[in-house]
């Protein structure tokens, strides 16, 4: 949870955009930042709303929560910075994650930042945007180096990077399913969480995208 206050008056003028599906939360958090003299332009609960407000009311900056109902966090950020390329784009959210933040900073967000940070530290963020600074919980390890597909790359599970493989060389749902010795279904829904974590639509363009990266070739997780 945000906790503690933050300074009045010294941010007027800045417009934020909030964007999170957990309204107790963000309505908390507007009360927060619109004592603190920012303009709130509004509050929205999912990836396809935010980016309707942002462009009936472009802010200067936008809090993104990463879980979305609809998509990704990370997805609308990239959307906003296409949409706004003048604007700051943070991360405030419960997923304390290196690789997330590290993903966040290669799709161009200005910050990262976790939900139990006091209020004062987002007010921080946002100002410290503005004049171009990274800002992150202290609570996550972080480094800004390191290609973006090999982070995508890190995401994938062991299991996954098995299933990835097989559609490289061209294997169908059940001939995976065979050489896995696993059930229709669960190999459904491997190609599924590849598709989402490589933002990809097909499974052909997952094939194509890691062999034109070498996504299978980078170390990757040793998850199960």
């Amino acid at each position: 949870m945000l906790r503690g206050s933050a300074r009045s008056g010294e941010e007027a003028g800045i417009r934020v955009l909030i964007v999170d599906d957990h309204k107790l939360f963000a309505e908390a958090l507007r009360a927060s930042l619109e004592v603190a003299g920012f303009d709130v332009a509004g509050v929205a609960t999912s990836g396809h709303e935010a980016v309707d407000m942002a462009r009936r009311c472009p802010p200067d900056a936008v809090l993104i929560d990463i879980g979305l109902p609809d998509q990704s966090g990370l997805v609308v950020g990239r959307t906003m910075r296409e949409l706004l390329p003048g604007a700051r784009i943070l991360a405030l959210t419960a997923l304390d994650d290196r690789r997330v933040a590290e993903e966040a900073s290669s799709l161009g967000f200005s910050g990262y930042l976790t939900k139990h940070v006091p209020v004062s530290l987002v007010v921080e963020a946002l100002t410290g945007s503005l004049d171009g600074r990274w800002v992150v919980s202290n609570g996550v390890a972080f480094k800004r180096n390191g290609s973006r597909m090999d982070l995508i790359a890190e995401q994938l599970t062991r299991r996954e990077r098995e299933v990835l493989r097989l559609l490289v060389d061209g294997l169908a749902g059940e001939a995976i399913a065979r050489r896995l010795d696993v059930s229709g279904n669960t190999v459904r829904t491997h190609v599924q969480n590849i598709l989402s974590k490589l933002q990809v639509h097909s499974r052909l363009e997952a094939a194509t995208l890691a062999v034109r990266h070498r996504l299978l070739d980078v170390g990757g997780s040793r998850r199960s």
